[in-house]
C-alpha cells in the first residue's frame, strides 16, 4: 500500500503593512500564480504577509531606516 503524501505549499511575504483590499489581492495573486506554476490547487496554499518596518530590517549591515535617511 502506497504512503499518500499531502503538500501544504506556504508563502511568506515580509514587507511594508498594506490595506486590506491590497492584502486581499496580494494573497489571491500569489496563489493563483504559485498554483499555475507548481500545478498544485490553489486550496492548499498558505500566505503569510508579516508586517516588516525599516526599523526593523537590516540590509548590507545596517538599519534599513539608516539607509532611507541618507536619500
Amino acid at each position: 500500500m502506497k504512503k499518500e503524501v499531502f503538500t501544504v505549499p506556504t508563502i511568506f511575504f515580509y514587507g511594508p503593512k498594506l490595506e486590506k483590499e491590497k492584502r486581499r489581492e496580494l494573497i489571491r495573486s500569489f496563489t493563483k500564480k504559485a498554483s499555475e506554476l507548481t500545478g498544485i490547487d490553489e486550496a492548499a496554499f498558505v500566505v503569510y504577509l508579516r508586517n516588516s518596518e525599516p526599523e526593523d530590517v537590516g540590509v548590507g549591515g545596517e538599519l534599513l531606516e539608516d539607509r532611507q535617511k541618507r536619500r
